[in-house]
């Protein structure tokens, strides 16, 4: 009976960790619809009071609503300005610009900046696999961005500019996580972190983009998928999958994610698929998992969760 109830935990993670990759590949085309209609920042903004409301509904309904004791202060900051708001704000206002499967696949690199980082920040041990994998994700990078590297395209150019600077925010994000020591889970500090990442998105959106918008049917669509789905359901399935798998699994699972991606902005949006982009998703994927290898992390998820 209780090896029956493993097995059938285990198949239920693992189906979880499915239905994750395909709300975060969906979300990318959804996202690029919503960011055309709506200011990306603004978007953002209301992408985090959509998710704050849903998790602390569900942690509510846990029994698992606290107000973060103060040693988790600081996390809650750092991961709802930088893996929330500055990531959010930053992918938004690139995708105004850049299909969003080329975009997604340089979003998702997180993990390639996270290994050298450490390593200066953790004094963590990087080993000579794990450094050749940054290498060759830094060469798929710029694989995916060689063709737009022109004077006579420079909006693009700041485009992935913005794209890396979002996966070095999420990268901070997540090494400064792993050097902290939670006093209540992950799951519980969720919704302080949207909280934050809201509460600096609106005064930003006023300064940039002046007053908030009217929202049209396209824009809503996109924020009722976005809020409650790919960003509240998504926080809470990648900290319950993170409980079963190795980080070097959900790592190389949830690249999935970006390429599955790609394939539903080509069938729905018509973003074209080149030689340059299937060069810089296998260049990427390949440095992503020598990067993640077990001996080198135990916890390198692009989710930046971690519960000690």
């Amino acid at each position: 009976m209780v090896a029956q109830r493993a097995e059938a935990s285990g198949i239920g993670h693992r189906w979880l960790l499915v239905l994750l990759v395909l709300t975060w590949a969906i979300s990318w085309p959804v996202i690029k619809v919503g960011v055309t209609t709506v200011p990306p920042i603004w978007y953002g903004c209301f992408r985090y009071i959509i998710a704050a409301c849903c998790l602390f509904g569900l942690v509510a309904a846990r029994r698992e609503l606290v107000f973060p004791p103060r040693p988790d202060w600081p996390l809650v900051v750092v991961s709802g300005a930088l893996q929330m708001a500055a990531y959010s704000a930053l992918t938004g206002l690139a995708l105004t610009v850049l299909p969003p499967g080329r975009a997604s696949v340089l979003a998702f690199s997180t993990p390639i900046w996270v290994v050298p980082l450490a390593g200066w920040w953790l004094h963590e041990h990087v080993s000579r696999l794990a450094m050749f994998g940054v290498g060759l994700g830094i060469l798929g990078v710029l694989a995916i961005a060689l063709p737009s590297l022109h004077p006579d395209r420079i909006g693009q150019v700041l485009a992935y500019v913005m794209l890396m600077g979002a996966a070095a925010a999420w990268a901070i994000s997540i090494v400064f996580v792993r050097s902290h020591r939670f006093t209540v889970s992950a799951l519980a500090l969720a919704p302080w972190q949207t909280l934050i990442a809201a509460g600096l998105l609106f005064p930003l959106a006023i300064l940039v983009e002046g007053s908030p918008p009217t929202i049209g049917k396209s824009g809503v669509a996109s924020l009722v998928y976005v809020g409650p789905v790919a960003t509240a359901f998504a926080y809470w399935a990648v900290v319950e999958a993170g409980r079963h798998f190795r980080a070097s699994t959900m790592s190389m699972t949830l690249l999935a994610a970006p390429s599955l991606g790609i394939l539903i902005s080509a069938l729905t949006l018509g973003e074209p698929i080149g030689v340059s982009l299937i060069a810089g998703v296998v260049l990427t994927g390949a440095g992503i998992r020598l990067a993640t290898s077990p001996t080198q992390d135990r916890r390198i998820v692009p989710s930046a969760v971690r519960e000690n």
